[in-house]
């Protein structure tokens, strides 16, 4: 089987090419695309506890917390204990944080407009079908398992 017609290929293929993009985007704003997620998953008035973000990103709490450093020194966020568990702590955006979230916002939603307007919304559905048939597959099997067996 040739890359071309591998599942994966197509999805890292269109993520690399979403990825370029927004980073380009981003660049102008003196942030990242990862940065800009990260903001877009602070709640901008309550904030948002740090030990969520990481799973709401698919990402690692370590990565996570190299970001949120870097994203303090940028003066985007700031940590403050939760009022309820003081154990815990919740990131905030600061006033530049929330402007660059909306920045990151409209890029998003700008993209999704645009996409929604170039291809056919039975295609999308479809196209949505199938990629949380792909999540369920790899979420509910270990394929590698069932491959050596």
């Amino acid at each position: 089987m040739r890359r071309e017609e591998t599942v994966d290929h197509h999805i890292k293929t269109a993520w690399h090419a979403i990825a370029r993009m927004y980073n380009q985007q981003a660049g102008k704003y003196d942030i990242t695309t990862s940065i800009g997620f990260v903001l877009l998953n602070i709640h901008s008035e309550e904030g948002t506890a740090a030990t969520k973000i990481a799973p709401l990103m698919g990402l690692e709490a370590r990565s996570l917390t190299r970001m949120l450093k870097a994203m303090e020194e940028k003066k985007l966020i700031y940590r403050e204990p939760d009022p309820v568990d003081r154990r815990s702590v919740r990131i905030f955006l600061t006033p530049l944080g929330k402007t660059k979230k909306e920045v990151s916002r409209q890029t998003v939603l700008q993209f999704n407009n645009v996409v929604r307007q170039k291809i056919d919304q039975d295609k999308l559905a479809v196209f949505f079908e199938v990629l949380q048939d792909i999540n369920q597959i790899i979420e509910r099997n270990n394929i590698y398992e069932k491959l050596e067996n």
